[in-house]
C-alpha cells in the first residue's frame, strides 16, 4: 500500500529539478506526440491574453500509459488575467478547473476529479500528488484529460530548462487572478533582501484519524485526501494561499506572488484575488474518471487492470 512521505516527495522534485544529486529513478519521459507548443502571450493596458494549443515546449512521459489511457491532443485554450490586479477582501476557494496557466500554455490544475465513495458530495477528495490513486503522472507532475488536454497537478520539472539554487525562480505563469506563480526558490525577506532558499507550504499532514461515522472514510490521516492537511500560520514562508508578498526581479516594486512547492499544496488552491471568467469550465465528466474508483466504504485506491 502506499505511503505519503513529504520528504521523499520533495526529493523526487528536486531531483527532476537537478538541484540535488540523483538518489532514485524517476523513469523516462519522450515526446508522445508529432505536434508543436503554439502559445501566444499579449497584453494591452488592463489585460495580459495567454492563448495555445496546450501542446508542453518540453518533454513528457508516454500517455496513454496504464493509469491514465488519454492521448495529448491540440486543444484551443484562451485565457485572460489582470495586468494589475488586486486582492479580495478574503480568500477565494478554487473550484474543479484551472487555478492558472504556465507561460507555455499549459494549465495548472491541481485538484483531481476522485473522491470518496465516488461522490464529490462527500466532503473527501483524492488528494492527486500523494501516490494513493495512480493517475499516471508523469515527472513534470502532469497527465491528461480525455479531451486530450496536458496539465500540471504539481511543480512543472521540464518548463524550465536550467534552475540554479543561487537565483530566484523566474515567473512560471499566472494564476487566474492575475497574480504571478513562482517556482520554489524565492528571496528570504518580503523585501527582496536575504538569501535564496526553498520557500516552505505552511501546511502540513493533520495527526490523528479521520472521524469514525459513515459520512468519514476512517482511519488516520494519511495524505490520500485533500482534507487530511491543515493550514498553521507561520508553520512556512508562505500564507495559507502558497503566497506572498515580495519583491522580485521582475516586480521591483513589489507584488503578492504564488509560489508552488515540493509539499502540499504543490499548487495553490486559493485565490488571492477574482479569477478571471475566462478560466471557469462547464460542469463535464471528471479527468480521471476511467479509472475505478473505490467502492463504498473503501478508503484505499482500487488495484488497477493493466489496460495497455
Amino acid at each position: 500500500m502506499p505511503r505519503y512521505d513529504p520528504e521523499i516527495t520533495r526529493r523526487k522534485i528536486l531531483f527532476a529539478m537537478g538541484l540535488i544529486p540523483a538518489s532514485i529513478t524517476l523513469g523516462s519521459s519522450k515526446n508522445s506526440w508529432a505536434l508543436t507548443s503554439q502559445v501566444n502571450i499579449s497584453s494591452d493596458n488592463s489585460y495580459r491574453y495567454i492563448e495555445s494549443n496546450g501542446i508542453p515546449d518540453h518533454n513528457t512521459g508516454s500517455f496513454p500509459n496504464r493509469g491514465n489511457p488519454n492521448h495529448i491532443s491540440e486543444q484551443k485554450h484562451k485565457f485572460r488575467v489582470k495586468i494589475n490586479p488586486q486582492k479580495a477582501s478574503k480568500p477565494i476557494k478554487l473550484g474543479m478547473g484551472p487555478f492558472g496557466v504556465a507561460i507555455n500554455g499549459v494549465p495548472f490544475e491541481p485538484f483531481a476529479a476522485e473522491f470518496w465513495n465516488r461522490d464529490r458530495n462527500s466532503g473527501w477528495q483524492y488528494e492527486a500528488m500523494t501516490g494513493f490513486i495512480n493517475l499516471g503522472l508523469d515527472k513534470n507532475n502532469a497527465h491528461v484529460q480525455p479531451n486530450g488536454s496536458y496539465h500540471y497537478h504539481g511543480i512543472p520539472t521540464g518548463l524550465i530548462k536550467s534552475w540554479s539554487p543561487n537565483s530566484h525562480s523566474p515567473v512560471l505563469g499566472y494564476a487566474a487572478d492575475g497574480f504571478p506563480i513562482y517556482g520554489l526558490l524565492g528571496t528570504s525577506n518580503s523585501d527582496g533582501s536575504g538569501p535564496i532558499k526553498e520557500l516552505t507550504s505552511s501546511w502540513r499532514l493533520k495527526t490523528g484519524a479521520r472521524p469514525k461515522n459513515t459520512s468519514s472514510p476512517g482511519g488516520k490521516y494519511d495524505g490520500r485526501f485533500v482534507e487530511d492537511f491543515e493550514f498553521i500560520k507561520g508553520l512556512g514562508d508562505l500564507d495559507e494561499l502558497n503566497g506572498k508578498f515580495t519583491i522580485t526581479p521582475d516586480y521591483p516594486e513589489g507584488t503578492y506572488a504564488y509560489f508552488l512547492t515540493t509539499n502540499y499544496p504543490y499548487i495553490p488552491r486559493l485565490f488571492a484575488g477574482e479569477p478571471d471568467p475566462s478560466f471557469i469550465r462547464r460542469p463535464r465528466k471528471g479527468h480521471d474518471s476511467r479509472h475505478k474508483r473505490p467502492k463504498r466504504g473503501e478508503t484505499h485506491p482500487p488495484r488497477h487492470k493493466k489496460r495497455f
